[in-house]
């Protein structure tokens, strides 16, 4: 492949100072070097930027990108409401790689997302990480299940109350959420003592789900605005000593010390909003504001398709001109939610090794005149504002 490079520009790693003339070195999708006095290869394919801003790629760690289209019914595969336990349902099978919304989301310079079910469920399925440019599916995707879907709060009740159903109060959810982990915990169990035996046990696609859970290696995601449903969340997590990321968080400020002792990160937002029910009442951008500045491992997100996923970098904006600290925002949309969804190694700031998923921009990534120029996913570009009508 190609050794490509880029001169004379303004890069924001989030991994080190601004390079004020910096150089950019990459091949095969992967950053090389970068630095303001680099020695470039005789062949490399060399752009000069001539100032411009460049930034890592943008990351929303709670979409529904590709899920809930905007053509209806036809583009909606958001909930599946006829029963409220449902984790054998996987993102993966979902989402629609041809989603028009792929298009506004790298026109905007977010190059990685999180999607997945809604929650109409108190467990709704497994979201996925994937990156935004590409034809096939299976190609764009970091991680198939990122993560068990999980909901607190109004959404479950409205859903299944109106049916008549189990959960039509908070109680309920959290017990159809126990019961859930407890029936997991003794499927666990079954397949254990049928393997001591030598014997063949009958499988269960959504206990297998919860049991990603139970071993740690995919975090219940709770969707959970109220204080009291935060709090809910974490019992539960604790209870059964799994790893937990709270989404939305509206009033998470109010567990500060609680989310900072078990090292619980949140996705806050979406802020760019009106409140649509009660439990948004406290709506406000100081949630993420004070959650950074006590030291919770805060992200940003539009919650594409309630703020449209192009956004995103307008949240952040939105975030500094309501008292958040610009480098604060900018990694809100960077590294933190690479953090989050565990990526940090390959995504989130511009570092040698690292994907090379690059947004060049006009000036300052928070000033809301700045347009975007180019994007790279992988090393190759997929976005020309130049090229594009």
């Amino acid at each position: 492949m190609t050794m490509q490079a880029i001169i004379n520009a303004r890069i924001i790693s989030m991994a080190g100072p601004i390079l004020e003339k910096g150089m950019l070195l990459w091949e095969g999708g992967k950053i090389l070097a970068l630095g303001e006095e680099l020695v470039i290869p005789s062949g490399t394919i060399v752009t000069d930027l001539n100032g411009k801003t460049v930034v890592p790629g943008f990351i929303d760690a709670h979409t529904h990108l590709g899920i809930y289209e905007e053509i209806f019914p036809e583009g909606d595969d958001l909930n599946e409401i006829a029963e409220p336990i449902t984790p054998q349902l996987r993102a993966l099978d979902a989402v629609n790689p041809y989603d028009i919304a792929f298009r506004d989301a790298v026109r905007g310079g977010v190059t990685t997302v999180m999607t997945g079910p809604g929650s109409a469920n108190v467990i709704s399925g497994t979201s996925l990480v994937m990156k935004t440019a590409g034809k096939i599916l299976d190609d764009m995707v970091l991680i198939q299940q990122a993560g068990l879907k999980i909901a607190f709060g109004e959404n479950p009740k409205r859903v299944y109350g109106e049916q008549k159903k189990m959960p039509g109060t908070r109680m309920a959810i959290a017990a159809l959420l126990r019961q859930a982990l407890m029936d997991a915990e003794d499927y666990r169990a079954k397949k254990e003592k049928a393997l001591k035996d030598s014997e063949v046990t009958e499988r269960d696609l959504g206990l297998e789900n919860i049991l990603l859970v139970l071993e740690r290696k995919i975090p219940l995601r709770a969707h959970a605005h109220r204080a009291d449903d935060i709090a809910t969340a974490l019992r539960i997590a604790e209870e059964f000593d799994v790893d937990l990321v709270i989404e939305h968080g509206t009033e998470a400020q109010k567990l500060i010390p609680q989310l900072l002792a078990k090292k619980i990160p949140v996705v806050v937002g979406p802020t760019l909003t009106g409140r649509s029910k009660v439990e948004l009442a406290e709506l406000s951008w100081q949630t993420a504001i004070l959650l950074n500045q006590s030291g919770v491992l805060v992200s940003l997100t539009t919650d594409h398709s309630v703020i449209p996923i192009q956004y995103l970098p307008l949240c952040a904006s939105l975030a500094v001109r309501n008292g958040m600290e610009e480098d604060a925002a900018l990694r809100a949309i960077t590294i933190n939610p690479a953090r989050i969804l565990g990526l940090d190694d390959r995504i989130g700031s511009l570092e040698a090794g690292k994907d090379a998923d690059l947004v060049i921009l006009t000036g300052h990534p928070l000033d809301w005149q700045t347009k975007v120029v180019q994007v790279y996913i992988n090393g190759q570009e997929v976005y020309n504002r130049h090229e594009t009508t």
